[in-house]
């Protein structure tokens, strides 16, 4: 089967989509990008062509009529259990790095990384369990909150510094995170296939039936005709110059693709904020960025949550219990940490500072949206802020205040716009279509 791919490396995270001939999305992945670009990419395509297969077989079960009923809730157990997989395979990799590094510490230390990775393995009956889902998509964020917190406990029971058992964690994660799976695909997708057979009861034929759709899927060769990267850090990119396009071009199609009538995208990513106007084909005609700095972005909202000492995940929860939101003076992040240490002295409410941060966030970004020609009756908003529930509500807010009432598009999958455009324009490239010249004004793409 050929297919396109669309990589959209950012500042932060790197997404890859894979279209098919017919340009349905046949798989996604994401990876972190802090540690090395060009890893990065071929592990967000690997983790983008896995995914492939599962959309594959559900396509296979989905055309036979007695497999239909059966098919969700399989491939949802089998992608689980898989998902299974690969973590107890990094949870792996990332204790032989610990221990690698721990050769010349005490046998305190050694005791301790025994305590600690046995009980990450025995979480993770219960973090893939049926009905469970991990709050993130990363290893570093699934596995690190919970190693830090054994950690934490060994250290206190074996008598040894915390500080020496997180950092042989922090030598060692990036390494972890920053490779593909080294356990094959097909060997990986046999162990997950048997546990998630064991977990079902069902009529021997249908097993076997289904068994023979997995086996079809990961046999199936995918061919990738043509990719096209753009994102942050596209540069960086081991693309030829023709397969790289302007992440501006790439959210513009890619909310285009997923909501036809949008005209208006705010994009939000880690390092920068985009407002961009498209027409009904989804070309872009107008748009602004932020400059430089990074204020209202991703890596501003890491570096809250670095400073209070919680999850990136947490701000948007904490947020929405805001009662008194105060005003944010500055969202410069070398100025945040000073203003915020400032307020918390003052005995002002987490909740309340973190209310009005966000707020001060989108103030910023509403700009941007007036610059490029203000907003339209439907518009989309994109990146990985969109899933940060308290934006959301602070965009909704102001958006009605200053235009009044206002279509606001958010996609479950809107982190990936990027590289869904760069896919598409991957697609048109193949099929021998020209990408049409944009007559775009506004900031620097």
């Amino acid at each position: 089967m050929k297919c396109t791919i669309g990589i959209d490396l950012g500042s932060t995270t790197t997404k890859a989509v894979v279209l098919d001939e017919e340009g349905l999305v046949l798989g996604r992945g994401i990876t972190n990008s802090r540690s090395n670009y060009d890893v990065a990419c071929e592990v967000a395509r690997t983790e983008a062509l896995l995914d492939a297969r599962f959309h594959l077989f559900e396509r296979t079960v989905g055309d036979d009529p007695d497999l239909r009923e059966k098919a969700g809730p399989f491939i949802e157990a089998l992608r689980r259990n898989f998902q299974r997989e690969q973590h107890l395979q990094q949870i792996g990799e990332l204790e032989e790095l610990c221990r690698a590094h721990a050769r010349d510490t005490s046998k305190g230390v050694q005791r301790a990384l025994d305590g600690i990775f046995e009980g990450l393995r025995t979480e993770s009956e219960d973090l893939f369990g049926p009905g469970r889902k991990p709050r993130s998509d990363f290893f570093r964020d699934i596995a690190g909150s919970r190693y830090m917190a054994l950690a934490e406990w060994w250290a206190r029971k074996q008598e040894v510094p915390y500080e020496t058992l997180y950092g042989l964690f922090d030598k060692s994660i990036i390494a972890v995170e920053s490779r593909p799976p080294s356990t094959g695909l097909q060997e990986s997708m046999a162990q997950a296939l048997g546990r998630t057979l064991g977990e079902w009861k069902t009529e021997e034929e249908l097993t076997q039936r289904l068994k023979s759709g997995v086996e079809q899927a990961i046999l199936t060769n995918l061919t990738e005709v043509r990719t096209v990267g753009t994102g942050y850090g596209r540069a960086r990119l081991p693309f030829p110059r023709e397969c790289i396009r302007s992440e501006i071009l790439c959210h513009g199609m890619g909310a285009h693709a997923t909501f036809p009538e949008t005209r208006t995208v705010l994009d939000i990513g880690g390092q920068d904020t985009k407002a961009i106007q498209i027409d009904e084909n989804g070309i872009v005609e107008r748009f602004q960025m932020n400059d430089r700095c990074a204020a209202g972005c991703g890596r501003y909202l890491g570096y809250i949550a670095d400073e209070m000492n919680v999850g990136l995940h947490e701000l948007g929860p904490m947020a929405m219990k805001a009662k008194r939101p105060v005003r944010i003076n500055s969202t410069c992040t070398v100025f945040a940490g000073a203003e915020l240490r400032d307020r918390l002295a003052a005995g002002q409410r987490r909740e309340d500072i973190l209310g009005g941060l966000h707020r001060s966030i989108m103030l910023r970004a509403m700009s941007l949206l007036a610059r490029s020609g203000g907003i339209f009756e439907q518009f989309t908003f994109t990146g990985g802020v969109a899933k940060n529930e308290a934006a959301v509500a602070a965009l909704k807010e102001l958006v009605e205040e200053n235009y009044g009432e206002r279509t606001m598009n958010i996609s479950a999958s809107s982190i990936y716009t990027g590289a869904l455009g760069a896919a598409i324009f991957a697609l048109r490239e193949a099929r021998g279509e020209r990408t049409p010249e944009p007559q775009t004004t506004g900031g620097a793409q």
